[in-house]
């Protein structure tokens, strides 16, 4: 039996898991929680061999979170469902520790699948996130300017483009205003940029934007 960790701070998204999970006789839901606080306590009382998570909890930063929960418990699997594409956060996702990155359109035999795969200590990625990553590890090819930022600075940098206000960016992030306008600035300069018109044609170009 598979024991599942739902974390998402949609209420509507746990219970359709959950329901998707009642038709499966080898996954149980064995605890859930809305925010990075609720899951960082109850996940000290639950045992689970799979962790899935949204990236997006309105208390703490996806990757932080991420990284957090690794490193506490390095031998969870965990599996991230996001609204965002492949494009935008996958690979830095799978290189924090991640075991699986799924959009929340996929189908959900597709989720069922993929939470037995990684249950498996295996990975689970896409095609698209394989052709991605694949391309990354091309020596001939230098970084694209926006693969030169931090975590963070690209966290930014996605939110940006989805059109979201400095002030809400620092709070989805639990940062300040000031903090937030320092990573744009030095994601700006980093990529050769002026102009968040720039950025975002960028984006546009490097089909970030999806």
């Amino acid at each position: 039996m598979i024991d599942l960790f739902i974390a998402d701070d949609h209420p509507i998204v746990l219970q359709g898991i959950r329901q998707m999970i009642s038709t499966c006789d080898d996954i149980r839901v064995v605890g859930e929680a809305r925010s990075g606080a609720e899951l960082l306590d109850k996940i000290k009382k639950y045992h689970c061999d799979v962790l899935l998570m949204d990236i997006k909890m309105p208390d703490r930063n996806g990757l932080d979170l991420l990284q957090q929960v690794k490193h506490d418990y390095p031998d969870l699997r965990v599996l991230v469902l996001s609204m965002y594409p492949e494009e935008q956060y996958g690979p830095r996702y799978i290189r924090a520790g991640a075991s699986g990155y799924l959009n929340k359109e996929v189908m959900p035999r597709e989720l069922i699948k993929a939470v037995r795969r990684v249950a498996s200590w295996e990975k689970y990625l896409t095609p698209k996130l394989i052709d991605i990553m694949l391309t990354e590890l091309e020596v001939e090819h230098p970084d694209a300017p926006h693969e030169t930022l931090s975590d963070r600075e690209f966290d930014v940098f996605c939110k940006i483009i989805a059109g979201r206000q400095i002030n809400e960016i620092a709070k989805e992030m639990c940062i300040g205003v000031t903090t937030v306008r320092t990573y744009k600035s030095r994601l700006l300069q980093k990529m050769g940029l002026k102009h968040i018109a720039e950025l975002i044609h960028y984006a546009i170009n490097h089909k970030l934007d999806e």
